[in-house]
C-alpha cells in the first residue's frame, strides 16, 4: 500500500509530505484547489508520462517520492531481480525527478532505472481509475484475465497452454517433415541419377590428394629413372662405392695379426659403411620398381580430372563427394521411408489436437460457469448505484480453432446494455462517462480480491450522482477498502464521511 508520497516544485506545489493510511480514505476541496495535481504527481513517481509542464515555474526540476508497503511475493519483487536489481524487504520507495528541459530520471530505492521499468513496477502497486478512464476493465485481455482469476482457472490454463504448445509443436515438426518429403519427392530422379553416377565413380577420401602425388611422378619418371640408374651404377658397378669399401676392408682384415687393435675402429667404420651401401642398392632397387609400378600416366590422369569434374558439378571437393554419396543414400532412404514418417507426424498431431480441444472444453465449461457468477454479482451491485436499467454482461465467442492460443479458445468481453431493449455492447464503447466508472466501482467490488495492486485510486467517480446513490457509491468504496487500500477524490459528503481518513486540499498564497 502507498504510505507516504513527497512532492516538490510540481505546478504550484512548492513542498508538500503527506502520509497514507490503510482501507478508505479521501481527498476533498474546492475545484482547482490541486486534487488533481497530487494524483499527476503520484503518476509521475509510478512511471507516468513526464510532462515538463509539471515543473513549478522558476524551478529548475520537479520531485516526487512514492513510498509503498511491499507485500511478500508481490510481482514487483520479480521484476526488480529480472532486472538484476538488490532485493528489498518490505519496503519500496519509487523516486522520478523531471527538469524544466524535460528530461527525467527514474529511481527504485535509489536504484537509477529507465522509465520503462518504473512504470512496470508502478502499475502493480497503483491502478487509477477515473470518470473518463477507457484502459484497464475496458481492454479485453485483462477482461479475460479478470474472468479467469474470478473463477480459479489456474490448473486449467497451465493445461490449456502446454497443450497448446504441444500442437505447435506437432504440426512445426510434422510441417518440416512434409516439406523435406516434397522437396525430396520433387527431386527424387535426379537424387536416383546422382546416386548412381557417385556410386559407379567410387570417391574416396584423400584419393584426389594420392593421384596428384602420383601425377607428379609420372610426369617425372623419365628424370627419376635416369637418376636410380646413376645413383645404383655409382655404388654397385664394378669400381663402385660398395666394391671400393670392400677391398679397403680387406686389405685392412690382412694386417690384423701384426696391427693389433690399431686398425679395430676402422674396420667397424667400414663394415658399417659396407651394410648402408648395401641397404642403398636395396632401396634403389626398391624405388625402381616401384616408380615401373606407379601405371601409365593416361590412366591417372583420368581418374583424377574425372575427380574434378564431378566434384565441379555437384559444387563439392573430392572428399566431398564422399559425402555427398552417403547424404544421397540416406535421403533415398528417408524418401522410400516418408509414408510411414508422415503417418506417424500425423497421429502424434491428432492426439495432440485432441488433447488441446479437450482442454479448451473444460476451460470454455468453466468461464461460462464464471461468467454466470460474475454476471450476477455484478447485478447486485448496480441498482443501488442507480444504474438498475445496466444489464452487465459477460460475452464468450468461441473461436475458430485456428484461432487457438494458449489463452484458449475463446475471445472474453464485457459488455453492457444501458437501456431496455438495447443490444449489449462494449463496456467502454457504450457506457457513459458516469456510468462507466459506477460500473467499473460495481465490478472492482465484486472482483475486489483480484489483481496485484495493493493500492486503488478513484478520482470523481461519483461526478453527476448525488443523494441515496453517492451514499451507494461511498458504501461499496469503504467494502473495497476492506481489502485493499482505496485512495478517492471526490465532492460527495457521502463519500467522505465512509472515509478511514480524510485529506483535505487547499490552495493558499504567500
Amino acid at each position: 500500500m502507498l504510505q507516504a508520497l513527497a512532492i516538490r516544485d510540481v505546478v504550484i506545489i512548492e513542498q508538500l509530505d503527506l502520509t497514507f493510511g490503510t482501507e478508505l480514505g479521501v481527498l476533498t476541496g474546492e475545484t482547482g484547489a490541486g486534487k488533481s495535481i497530487l494524483l499527476d504527481a503520484l503518476g509521475l513517481a509510478c512511471g507516468g508520462r513526464a510532462d515538463r509542464g509539471l515543473v513549478r515555474a522558476g524551478s529548475e526540476r520537479a520531485q516526487v517520492t512514492a513510498m509503498f508497503a511491499l507485500p511478500e511475493r508481490h510481482p514487483a519483487h520479480r521484476l526488480l531481480a529480472e532486472a538484476d536489481l538488490d532485493p528489498v524487504d518490505d519496503l519500496l520507495v519509487l523516486r522520478r525527478s523531471l527538469h524544466a528541459d524535460g528530461r527525467s530520471r527514474a529511481f527504485l530505492n535509489d536504484q537509477p532505472v529507465t522509465a520503462a521499468l518504473l512504470r512496470l513496477v508502478g502499475d502493480t502497486l497503483l491502478e487509477v481509475h477515473g470518470q473518463h478512464d477507457q484502459q484497464g476493465l475496458t481492454d479485453r485481455a485483462v477482461q479475460r484475465e479478470l474472468l479467469d482469476a474470478y473463477g480459479g482457472h489456474d490448473a486449467l490454463l497451465e493445461t490449456m497452454r502446454a497443450a497448446d504448445d504441444a500442437v505447435r509443436e506437432a504440426v512445426a515438426d510434422r510441417d518440416r517433415l512434409h516439406a523435406e518429403v516434397e522437396t525430396a519427392a520433387r527431386e527424387e530422379s535426379y537424387l536416383r541419377h546422382r546416386l548412381l553416377e557417385l556410386e559407379e565413380l567410387a570417391a574416396e577420401a584423400g584419393e584426389e590428394e594420392a593421384l596428384a602425388v602420383r601425377r607428379s611422378t609420372l610426369l617425372a619418371r623419365g628424370k627419376l629413372t635416369v637418376a636410380l640408374g646413376e645413383a645404383r651404377a655409382a655404388i654397385g658397378d664394378e669400381g663402385g662405392a660398395l666394391q671400393q669399401v670392400i677391398r679397403a676392408e680387406r686389405s685392412l682384415e690382412r694386417q690384423v695379426s701384426t696391427a693389433g687393435t690399431m686398425f679395430e675402429a676402422a674396420l667397424g667404420l667400414l663394415e658399417r659403411a659396407r651394410l648402408e651401401l648395401e641397404a642403398s642398392e636395396e632401396a634403389l632397387l626398391a624405388a625402381g620398381q616401384a616408380l615401373e609400378g606407379e601405371g601409365d600416366l593416361e590412366s591417372v590422369e583420368t581418374r583424377l580430372f574425372a575427380l574434378k569434374d564431378a566434384a565441379r558439378k555437384h559444387r563439392t571437393t573430392a572428399d566431398g563427394l564422399v559425402d555427398l554419396l552417403a547424404e544421397t543414400r540416406e535421403v533415398l532412404s528417408s524418401l522410400e521411408h516418408a509414408t510411414e514418417a508422415l503417418a506417424a507426424a500425423e497421429r502424434r498431431t491428432a492426439a495432440a489436437e485432441a488433447a488441446r480441444r479437450e482442454a479448451v472444453a473444460e476451460l470454455r465449461d468453466a468461464r461460462r460457469q464464471a461468467a454466470a457468477r460474475l454476471e450476477a454479482a455484478v447485478a447486485r451491485e448496480l441498482p443501488p448505484l442507480k444504474l438498475e436499467r445496466v444489464r452487465f454482461q459477460v460475452d464468450i465467442e468461441t473461436l475458430d480453432e485456428t484461432a487457438w492460443t494458449g489463452a484458449g479458445g475463446e475471445r472474453i468481453e464485457f459488455r453492457v446494455a444501458t437501456n431496455p431493449g438495447q443490444s449489449p455492447g462494449p463496456l467502454g464503447r457504450i457506457a457513459s462517462g458516469g456510468e462507466l466508472s459506477r460500473i467499473m466501482l460495481a465490478i472492482k467490488v465484486v472482483l475486489a480480491r483480484l489483481g496485484t495492486a495493493p493500492t486503488l485510486v478513484f478520482d470523481e467517480i461519483d461526478a453527476g450522482v448525488g443523494g441515496a446513490v453517492a451514499a451507494a457509491v461511498g458504501e461499496r468504496l469503504q467494502r473495497l477498502g476492506r481489502e485493499r487500500q482505496v485512495l478517492v477524490v471526490t465532492h460527495a459528503p457521502q463519500v467522505a464521511a465512509r472515509a478511514r481518513h480524510h485529506l483535505r486540499v487547499a490552495k493558499a498564497g504567500k
